[in-house]
Order: structure tokens, then C-alpha cells, then sequence
């Protein structure tokens, strides 16, 4: 089933000479892609977004000090990026997020919310953006 985006439909940011434009279509969007294509990388430029925009919320799944179940629990309103995760995906109608990751296995994919990291150079400029996956 598919539901449209609760807080936002865009993110762009640039960073240096990288670019991140991501379009959203579902409320829940899963980001794969292999080692080394920049997912790590994109949650940084989107991590650093989260000090100027309140809408947008980073957690990192290895980040074992937090209780990001409890984080999330009391959370509303924010895009949700979690990178490395592997559990603490939440359901619910008041967050949206963007879940980063090499296995979308026990992600609740659907083929309407799995996407795949895309990158392209344009002049001296490194654009990322998400690909449906096939």
C-alpha cells in the first residue's frame, strides 16, 4: 500500500561539490545501494540539514547510547533518516521516513518504497538521487 509523504515531498541539500535531491512518493522510502556509493555519505549532508531545519531527524542504528525506539516514540511531525538499520522501524502516521541500508530484508519493502542510490557527475559536481529498484 502506498501513502503519500507526511512531512515532506523534496530534500535538497549541497554540500561541497556533492548535490542530494531526493523526490519522495511514499511515507516510508527504503535507500539501498552497495559499499562505497555515497548512503553514508548522503546521511551525513542530511544529518548536517538537521541543525537548520526541524523537520528532519538522524539517527544512526549503531548509535547504542540512544534509545532510538524511545526517541521515535516521542517524535512527530519530522522526516526520520536512519542509517544502518536493521530494526527500530516504526509505523505510524506521524513521522515519515528514509530508511538507509544494503538489505531492505525485515524493512517492510514494497516495490512502491525501495529505492536504490543513484549518482552522476554533472561538471565538477557529484548529484545523488534515489532510482526505483528493479
Amino acid at each position: 500500500m502506498k501513502s503519500k509523504p507526511v512531512v515532506m515531498e523534496h530534500f535538497s541539500t549541497v554540500h561541497t561539490s556533492f548535490v542530494v535531491d531526493f523526490t519522495f512518493t511514499n511515507n516510508i522510502t527504503i535507500l539501498m545501494g552497495d559499499s562505497g556509493t555515497g548512503k553514508t555519505a548522503t546521511f551525513s549532508f542530511i544529518r548536517e540539514c538537521m541543525a537548520v531545519n526541524p523537520q528532519i531527524l538522524c539517527l544512526d542504528n549503531y548509535d547504542y547510547q540512544k534509545d532510538i525506539k524511545e526517541i521515535i516514540r516521542q517524535t512527530e511531525g519530522k522526516l526520520v533518516v536512519i542509517d544502518n538499520a536493521r530494526k527500530h522501524i516504526s509505523l505510524d502516521d506521524k513521522n515519515q521516513y528514509l530508511i538507509i541500508g544494503r538489505n531492505p530484508k525485515n524493512l517492510f519493502a514494497t516495490k512502491e518504497n525501495l529505492f536504490e542510490l543513484a549518482s552522476e557527475k554533472v561538471g565538477e559536481q557529484t548529484v545523488f538521487t534515489m532510482e526505483p529498484y528493479i
